[in-house]
């Protein structure tokens, strides 16, 4: 059973910066995805990274503004959100993947195809963190 803790969130002004760090002991063995939670809105799946790091999948409206990585043991993991614009506002989530592919690695689901049935590909879940984006 993970216990995963999210920190890092904030408020900021349009354009500004957040990292958000999720932390697991033996969060390196499983991919890793941060899901959003805007006020009136479904929950979404923004972003993701392997368990080796070496694939990503994102959304296409965080394209070129937020990236995710892992720090070198793998059990942290970072979500750096720039130009934060918005409609980024939301209580940020993370999660571990337990989808598998054929090798039996844990891989990250394809987000935006998935849309809303991605959260099934994802067993473990932090409590959020808020992020507020307001001029």
């Amino acid at each position: 059973q993970l216990h995963l803790v999210e920190s890092g969130g904030g408020s900021v002004h349009p354009g500004g910066s957040l990292r958000l760090t999720c932390a697991a002991s033996g969060l390196h063995y499983y991919a890793v995805g941060w899901f959003r939670q805007a006020p009136g809105k479904e929950r979404e799946g923004v972003i993701c990274i392997s368990s080796s790091g070496g694939s990503r999948e994102r959304i296409g409206s965080v394209a070129g503004r937020f990236t995710i990585s892992r720090d070198d043991a793998g059990d942290d993991v970072i979500l750096q959100m720039n130009n934060l614009k918005p409609e980024d506002t939301g209580v940020y989530y993370c999660a571990a993947s337990t989808s598998r592919d054929w090798s039996g690695a844990y891989v990250c689901p394809p987000l935006e195809l998935l849309g809303r049935a991605a959260e099934a590909e994802f067993s473990f879940w932090g409590q959020g963190t808020q992020v507020t984006v307001s001029s």
